[in-house]
């Protein structure tokens, strides 16, 4: 029993490990997903999203973790394509606001707001910063790119 008590213990203490990663460097939902991680996108599936389609929720049933956090997906076949190649299909700022990130703040990424560019997937926080960056692209990446590398471990509370 005593060897069950410290299993016990210590799973929730890497889930805890994870979840505080995740929480700082993925914008994550409040609690765990069915999967054990913070849900990532709002529940949104990454792969639809990426290929351009309109906003999906995907399902518990199909899920997956990567890097602390769960993606929910559409499809079996959405949910392969991420496990294979998690890198190309997950929003790019930890799926925190991008125009956000260039200003150094992690806002929330909501997936209804959404833009693919060169093959990668950004989220915003609502229309009017998806416009903000759609007036400046270029710009706007390098910024959030350059700020991400000072914010990325710090949690969005802090900022």
């Amino acid at each position: 029993m005593k060897s069950f008590v410290m299993a016990a213990i210590a799973a929730s203490t890497m889930l805890t490990v994870t979840s505080a990663f995740a929480a700082d460097e993925i914008n994550v939902a409040p609690g765990i997903s069915a999967a054990g991680a913070p849900l990532a996108l709002h529940g949104a599936d990454p792969v639809a999203l990426l290929n351009g389609e309109k906003v999906a929720l995907g399902s518990s049933y199909l899920s997956g973790t990567h890097n602390g956090a769960s993606y929910y997906f559409t499809s079996p076949q959405n949910a392969g394509a991420f496990m294979e190649n998690p890198a190309r299909f997950e929003p790019q700022n930890g799926g925190f606001c991008t125009y956000g990130v260039s200003v150094g703040k992690k806002f929330d990424g909501d997936p209804r707001h959404f833009v693919v560019h060169d093959d990668k997937l950004f989220v915003f926080l609502n229309a009017a910063t998806r416009d903000l960056f759609l007036e400046d692209i270029d710009g706007t990446i390098a910024n959030a790119d350059a700020q991400w590398e000072k914010i990325q471990h710090t949690a969005a509370a802090e900022l």
